[in-house]
């Protein structure tokens, strides 16, 4: 078996008004006990999955969302098929009132359906939600999203954006990676995904060593944590991610953004043209462009272009909103030739 995972830094003394930069601004996660206990709709749950329920109720507003479903057989795990060539679950858009329905019908049930709404803007389908559960996070400009659903596992997977995710109903049970366990996690395809990210294909709950057996090497390095209703969790941009809902009824609000100008591209851009035109050269071409994105990319700081007068350093200046767009009209009429 794996060794047993590291546990994550917590705090108990933090306010949600009140959250330092510091940590928002952290490469490491942190668990914040207590951070939205206060919120009504946390205070909601404690009467148990349909009291959570008919909170959430109470701010919907003839909304569909995003939702997916999968047979009891797949026990929470929203997955590919067999082949990697499709999902063992159907994505289908629906009102949310009956996805509210579903878990409500099922929440006593052995062996439920797989039921999840995953990353749905709160503003959309739950409008005046976060006038009483809020983060105020004014510095940052976020995203607030909503996940819903029942007993389900969603496989390890990175996103860009930092994040600040609060349990609101039910417990979520985290385990963490490291951007540098990439190789240790068994990535599956690029370009066909649950939901847009690359994840990978171990099961954390129930690893094959026998298949991956470079998994061990991540859990000796992983961080798991357990969240109750109430509890939030940072994790840092680009930090391997699994996650496990518990309960019969779970309900997550996280925060999402960018420690980068609007104007910078994703860089997921440039693995997607690098794989396109630098991976499959020569080795000794190849080597050459590691160190020229070295160089401008990866170790670039004032000494990159200070022999090169400011007026005419051109992309080798610092990045404003005008040569982003300039830049970007280059690339793509050389792509478009």
């Amino acid at each position: 078996m794996p060794a047993s995972p590291e546990a994550l830094a917590e705090r108990t003394d933090v306010r949600a008004d009140a959250i330092p930069p510091d940590l928002l601004a952290s490469t490491e996660p942190h668990v914040l006990r207590g951070l939205v206990a206060h919120w009504p709709a946390v205070q909601a749950g404690h009467g148990g999955p349909v009291a959570s329920i008919d909170h959430l109720r109470r701010h919907y507003r003839d909304a569909t969302v995003g939702a997916w479903f999968g047979p009891p057989g797949i026990e929470g795990r929203f997955f590919y098929d067999d082949a990697l060539t499709g999902f063992n679950f159907s994505a289908q858009r629906v009102r949310l009132d009956g996805v509210l329905d579903a878990l409500a019908r099922h929440r006593d049930d052995v062996r439920p359906p797989a039921i999840y709404v995953g990353s749905t803007t709160v503003d959309t389908c739950l409008p005046g939600f976060r006038e009483e559960n809020d983060v105020p996070l004014p510095d940052h400009a976020p995203l607030a999203s909503v996940w819903i659903g029942n007993r389900t596992r969603v496989a390890a997977h990175q996103d860009l954006p930092d994040n600040l995710a609060c349990v609101v109903a039910g417990r979520r049970r985290f385990t963490l990676f490291p951007p540098d366990e990439v190789a240790n996690l068994y990535v599956g395809p690029l370009d066909l995904t649950p939901a847009g990210q690359p994840i990978s294909l171990v099961d954390v709950a129930k690893p094959d060593l026998a298949r991956f057996p470079r998994f061990a090497d991540a859990m000796a390095r992983a961080r798991m944590v357990e969240l109750q209703a109430g509890d939030a969790i940072f994790i840092p941009s680009m930090w391997w991610h699994h996650v496990e809902a518990l309960d019969s009824v779970n309900v997550l609000v996280n925060y999402w953004w960018r420690q980068s100008p609007a104007h910078m591209d994703s860089p997921v851009h440039a693995l997607q043209m690098a794989m396109a035109s630098v991976r499959d050269l020569p080795p000794a071409q190849r080597q050459a462009w590691r160190q020229l994105f070295e160089h401008y990319v990866f170790d670039a700081d004032e000494r990159t272009a200070a022999h090169i007068p400011p007026a005419a350093r051109g992309s080798l200046a610092p990045l404003t909103p005008d040569a982003a767009r300039q830049l970007r009209a280059r690339l793509l009429r050389s792509l478009n030739r």
